[in-house]
């Protein structure tokens, strides 16, 4: 499985630990947040105007 625009934060976590450093590689504190639940991956990078196709590429790498 990939990691998704679709998937909530929380989930990408969840199932991929890793996928921490990547996020905070970007100043993403997303981990924490109470919107990391229910907000998409794809919502939060666009509220935080990071490209999600960079991101999910990037991300994808490191969870492999």
């Amino acid at each position: 499985m990939k990691v998704t625009k679709e998937m909530s934060i929380t989930e990408i976590i969840q199932q991929y630990p890793d996928a921490h450093g990547i996020f905070m590689k970007y100043n993403l504190g997303c981990i924490g947040c109470i919107a990391a639940r229910f907000e998409t991956l794809e919502d939060g990078l666009i509220a935080h105007g990071i490209d999600v196709d960079e991101f999910l590429k990037e991300i994808n790498k490191a969870v492999e």
